[in-house]
């Protein structure tokens, strides 16, 4: 498979969850496989992970979510997205799914969930499916 340019993707974590472990090592993953990764810390508002979206023009958001609030975060995002031109940035979502939500997150416009237990490979295959 060529790719014309390297993925760009930046791991976000909206909202007030503290945990990031599990998207640091998702984003060293995606860094090892050969995807250009930016990481937006902590407590991202949905406003800052748009803006960085636009000025670091990546092709792909994954967000971590572990609150449980992955559906309205989703819903707000996707919205914020089209609201910013964004139509051509792939919205991921993983962390904390029940697997009862993929099918409305994919509804709403989510291109790949990622639940916990999620392997790297699988990760790194869905991404790289995206653009194919």
């Amino acid at each position: 498979m060529k790719n014309k340019k390297k993925i760009r993707v930046l791991i976000a974590k909206p909202g007030l969850d503290g945990h990031d472990k599990g998207a640091k090592i998702v984003a060293l993953a995606l860094r090892d496989a050969g995807m250009e990764v930016i990481y937006s810390g902590l407590h991202q508002t949905l406003e800052q992970i748009t803006q960085t979206a636009i000025q670091e023009t990546v092709d792909v958001i994954g967000l971590s979510i572990m609150s449980g609030a992955h559906l309205p975060i989703s819903e707000k995002l996707i919205n914020m997205m089209k609201e910013q031109g964004l139509d051509d940035v792939n919205l991921t979502v993983g962390g904390v799914i029940p697997h009862r939500d993929i099918p409305k997150l994919k509804e709403m416009g989510v291109a790949e969930v990622f639940p916990g237990g999620t392997s790297f490979e699988d990760i790194i295959t869905g991404i790289n499916k995206l653009f194919e």
